[in-house]
């Protein structure tokens, strides 16, 4: 992924200049779809802002779409050689299981203690060569399920290797049981084009292309005569086909799938501002999309 993507978007002036869907393509089957759109929107923001150049402090960092205090830090020392801590989640398993900090870390009381703590002990000079080492040490050594301790050179000041007790540190987000969402998904085509939707920048596959989407399959009729004028089609039903489990709750598919024509010469967006548009199949592998829905596509179309 990484290559791919380096190898169409450069640098800064390239990744700005180009289509969000451009992007989104190259991210596609990653997850976390903000960040995508958060790399192209700050790639144009540095570029109209800043001339193509990063800023190099922490409140210039941290302004651009998707940065925060610890990537900046990381910027800013790796890239440029400054002092500035990170707390990534390698170095706030360290921090939590040598100084036994209590607390979820993504508690704000929890999250104070550890940049407390991080800030204290980033040293002044090598500081790029210490912030690669702390997350190292996490991702290598101190790892979430046994850690080899044996290995660590931060064993003699470990509190929780002291004490016995690393599993406990840190302590893990408190579990909430996920709710699970059921949506039916419509596959409106008419043999050369599929009927796709761009999703809403914000939220779940925020600014993809997908299925247009209803919670309940008693809507289809309703929704077909407003945004198809009533046109019908051969319908056949499939029922839960797929699950999808994100990180607040489950998401159950089910697909309508409607084989119908479009009227000759009618243009590709059905109706302005709703974000439908009729996609040709040969242009499906340019569009963002999201994984599951791929995998649809490949086995219903």
């Amino acid at each position: 992924y990484f290559e791919r993507f380096m190898h169409s978007f450069p640098d800064v002036h390239s990744l700005a200049d180009a289509e969000l869907d451009a992007v989104l393509s190259h991210w596609a089957g990653l997850g976390y779809y903000a960040r995508a759109r958060n790399l192209h929107r700050a790639a144009r923001q540095v570029c109209a802002q800043h001339g193509g150049r990063l800023p190099r402090d922490l409140d210039g960092l941290i302004a651009l779409p998707g940065i925060g205090r610890s990537t900046a830090g990381a910027i800013l020392s790796l890239a440029f050689g400054q002092h500035a801590a990170i707390l990534d989640g390698n170095v706030k398993r360290v921090l939590a299981r040598v100084h036994q900090v209590a607390g979820w870390s993504g508690a704000s009381a929890t999250q104070k203690r550890l940049w407390a703590l991080a800030e204290d002990q980033t040293p002044a000079a090598s500081t790029a060569a210490y912030n690669q080492a702390m997350m190292d040490l996490g991702s290598m050594i101190c790892s979430r399920s046994r850690p080899s301790c044996e290995l660590c050179p931060l064993r003699p000041i470990c509190a929780s290797y002291a004490d016995g007790c690393q599993a406990r540190f840190p302590e893990p987000r408190p579990r909430k049981r996920r709710p699970l969402k059921h949506r039916w998904l419509l596959l409106h085509d008419d043999g050369d084009h599929l009927l796709l939707e761009r999703r809403p920048p914000a939220g779940l596959w925020g600014g993809l292309w997908s299925l247009p989407e209803l919670e309940s399959v008693d809507q289809l009729d309703s929704w077909q005569r407003t945004h198809l004028g009533g046109v019908v089609g051969e319908r056949a039903l499939h029922r839960r086909i797929l699950t999808h489990a994100f990180t607040h709750f489950e998401l159950s598919i089910s697909l309508v799938t409607v084989s119908l024509k479009r009227p000759p010469g009618s243009a590709d967006r059905v109706r302005e501002n709703d974000g439908l548009h009729w996609i040709a199949s040969d242009r499906l592998p340019e569009l963002g999309m999201p994984a599951p829905i791929l995998r649809i596509l490949s086995e219903y179309h």
